[in-house]
């Protein structure tokens, strides 16, 4: 289980001190796809990073599992059981899919189980096991590839900042089914960021975050609707305004 208290933070800029987040209180159990969705500038992303440990929160306390993780580095959160997928995949030049995925998963894999992560994702074992993490792979393909590295590291907690950014429709189509069979066969839980309607719709749970703060938590049967609401409000006053 994580656990977020009273979680806020602060980056500084010409104008003096800017609040990102103010007073984040989650507690995300075990075993559950959440969804953390809102507006463009709420601080999403920002959460995202915090979480993983690549931002330190400015006040508050990050729980794992009723371990305080708050002081720890990415590295830390890492190996504490917290993995972390970015919006753009990084490209790792003269290193292969199959290292790629020796190395996430901490121990000695062997050819054939990583040849099932990817097929897990839906890849051709074949066709990607040798290839080079390297500008040849498209974005959906890195992406799917990126998953395939945290089904082998087999984490706690499993973080995904924004996963349809820059992938065309049919990737995004099977990313939504990589999710579920995810979300279907993992034992810990899973973290994304997202503000695509079909992402949403297959959540346990939405947390609506909204000018850094909390402004709701439910199921989708109780959250999507009056966020689509808000939705077509907004498209009638942009309307309104040409």
């Amino acid at each position: 289980m994580l656990e977020l208290k009273d979680v806020s933070f602060e980056v500084t800029d010409k104008k003096g001190q800017k609040e990102i987040l103010n007073n984040i209180n989650l507690t995300i159990d075990d075993h559950k796809l959440i969804v953390i969705t809102g507006p463009n500038g709420s601080g999403k992303s920002t959460l995202a990073k915090i979480i993983a440990g690549i931002y330190q929160p400015s006040s508050g306390q990050i729980l794992l599992d009723g371990k305080d993780i708050t002081d720890m580095s990415i590295t830390e959160r890492a190996k504490a059981g917290i993995s972390f997928a970015f919006q753009q995949p990084v490209r790792f030049k003269g290193i292969t899919v199959k290292d790629l995925i020796k190395l996430a998963s901490g121990n000695q894999v062997t050819f054939s189980e990583a040849c099932n992560y990817l097929s897990e994702v839906g890849l051709c074992a074949k066709d990607y096991i040798n290839r080079q993490v390297d500008n040849s792979l498209s974005g959906g393909e890195l992406k799917r590839i990126e998953i395939a590295t945290i089904l082998a590291r087999g984490t706690k907690v499993s973080v995904f900042d924004e996963p349809e950014a820059g992938i065309d429709l049919w990737s995004f189509k099977n990313l939504i089914k990589v999710f579920e069979k995810m979300h279907k066969d993992i034992k810990g839980s899973i973290i994304i960021i997202s503000h695509q309607e079909r992402i949403l719709n297959i959540a346990d749970e939405l947390i609506v975050i909204s000018g850094g703060a909390v402004e709701s938590v439910g199921t989708p049967e109780e959250i999507l609707p009056q966020l689509l609401s808000d939705e077509k409000v907004e498209c009638s006053c942009c309307k309104g305004d040409l």
